[in-house]
């Protein structure tokens, strides 16, 4: 099965910039998409009709956040939150589906900037991080094998950066988050599967700023989306990569291959 995770800043936007060929290039079995930024009466035609069966999760805010996963292996059943916690559920940042073999989520976590009017964010950030832990603590006990894709917004550790020390204070590369990630990690037995196999590989990055001119030309990125699985599912992980010759976003696709169905 080949999974295909990235965040494409706006699911209108990036129909313009060639998406319907890039998938019909890289032929994934399923797609998981972060910030849509559109609700489901917005779905472009273009991306109905890739055949795909879709689950749709958008924000109750307008052009804000969202999620999906279109797939064409059938599943058993979808979901498009975590259980009992409403208050992650306005922003669309959860898809879910069972397969076979494995449980998939595909997940937009907070970024961590304050809002427009001043609220600090960050608080925000770590109590999804716990809730989730909670959530894949529970999840554990029926299913073993999970995989969680998307974008996580925290840079895992100084490899993961282009320029580690001059980024020590910003969101997304703090100690507290850092260590927040660990923690998830360590509580739900989550693997990094990218670290997994390619434990000493540098430059490799999945996102680069807009705002830093040439940041991407410069290869000056960051890593921040991932595919993390339970450690019984190591090996069905056959190969993770990035696809960082796809434009059109300020990320870039994640592929995942997986033994299963």
């Amino acid at each position: 099965m080949k999974i295909f995770s990235w965040n494409i800043n706006g699911i209108r936007a990036i129909m313009k910039k060639g998406f319907v060929e890039i998938i019909k290039k890289e032929k994934p079995d399923v797609i998981c998409l972060q910030e849509t930024k559109a609700f489901e009466d917005q779905i472009p035609k273009q991306l109905l009709e890739l055949g795909y069966d879709i689950v749709w999760h958008s924000g109750e805010r307008a052009g804000y956040a969202g999620t999906a996963i279109l797939t064409k292996i059938p599943a058993l059943q979808s979901l498009s939150s975590f259980d009992n916690y409403p208050k992650f559920h306005e922003d669309g940042r959860v898809t879910e589906v069972e397969f076979k073999d494995f449980t998939l989520l595909n997940i937009y976590f907070p970024n961590g900037g304050d809002r427009a009017d001043g609220t600090p964010m960050v608080p925000y950030k770590m109590e999804f991080y716990d809730e989730l832990t909670e959530y894949i603590k529970k999840k554990r006990k029926k299913q073993k094998n999970i995989l969680i894709v998307g974008d996580y917004n925290i840079v895992h550790s100084d490899i993961d950066i282009a320029r580690p020390d001059a980024n020590r204070n910003t969101i997304g590369n703090t100690e507290p988050e850092r260590q927040k990630m660990y923690e998830f990690m360590k509580k739900t037995k989550m693997v990094d599967t990218f670290r997994e196999q390619n434990p000493k590989k540098k430059d490799e990055y999945t996102w680069w700023s807009y705002r830093a001119i040439g940041a991407r030309e410069r290869n000056v990125g960051w890593r921040i989306d991932y595919a993390m699985c339970t450690e019984e599912m190591i090996p069905m992980i056959r190969k993770i990569t990035h696809k960082q010759k796809i434009e059109g976003s300020d990320h870039c696709p994640v592929v995942v291959e997986v033994n299963g169905s």
